[in-house]
């Protein structure tokens, strides 16, 4: 049997012919070892030259996730950012429509209080409340229905505060308890300065605390019509 050729072998033991050949070539043909140790050598090249890639790709990949990563955070953070901004717009904007509302509530007030002086001639802070008419008598009669009562509409208060002086001022029937406690509040802070406590309404007899749903019903409703007397007790905050 001949002897097999340094290329045929390599072919034998599974090396494909044309890396067999360019291994052959390179190496001066200086035989199958020298061929196999170049050919291993290339193996083992294209092997870490892999592995570097893959690390490569990995450290991207990782690099992206870090990236996306700062990207979200700040994405959040602008988010917070914008909802806290709305808050504090829409907190600024119900700040002023209240100061608007007082300021209505205040303008009414001057109004009422400039056409009253303007009617009675003089302070409307001691101006008389109008006199009751009582009905005369009437006959008795089966088929006569029993006099009606007087509907007022005009309300004259009388608020006694801390301090033992008192404040008159005259209502509408149907306006609300608020209208009498921002008069007074506006009242206490004209003569003392700046924003006062908080104060909380009394009736004089029977004695009683008016809570928060009373001052949105008429003065009429709470039977403080046509005179009453209130008196002023600081407010507890909360």
């Amino acid at each position: 049997m001949a002897e097999l050729t340094a290329l045929e072998s390599l072919i034998e033991m599974g090396f494909p012919k044309g890396r067999a050949e360019k291994a052959l070539a390179l190496t001066g043909n200086q035989g199958i070892e020298a061929a196999m140790d170049w050919m291993l050598e290339l193996v083992a090249q294209k092997q870490r030259e892999r592995e570097e890639r893959e690390e490569r790709e990995a450290l991207e990949r990782e690099r992206q996730r870090r990236r996306q990563g700062q990207e979200l955070t700040a994405a959040r953070q602008r988010l917070q950012e914008d909802e806290m901004r709305r808050a504090a717009e829409e907190r600024r904007r119900e700040k002023a429509e209240e100061l608007e509302a007082r300021q209505r509530v205040r303008e009414k007030i001057e109004r009422d209080k400039a056409e009253r002086a303007k009617k009675y001639g003089g302070n409307v802070g001691s101006q008389p409340s109008p006199p009751a008419t009582e009905p005369g008598p009437v006959p008795s009669s089966p088929s006569r229905e029993p006099p009606t009562k007087r509907e007022y509409d005009q309300c004259r208060i009388q608020v006694r505060l801390p301090d033992g002086t008192s404040l008159t001022q005259t209502f509408r029937a149907r306006e609300q308890l608020a209208a009498v406690r921002l008069y007074v509040e506006l009242h206490r802070g004209e003569e003392l300065g700046g924003a006062q406590d908080p104060v909380q309404l009394l009736s004089g007899f029977p004695r009683r605390a008016f809570s928060e749903a009373d001052m949105e019903r008429p003065l009429q409703e709470l039977g403080l019509v046509p005179s009453a007397v209130l008196i002023v007790a600081k407010k507890c905050p909360g």
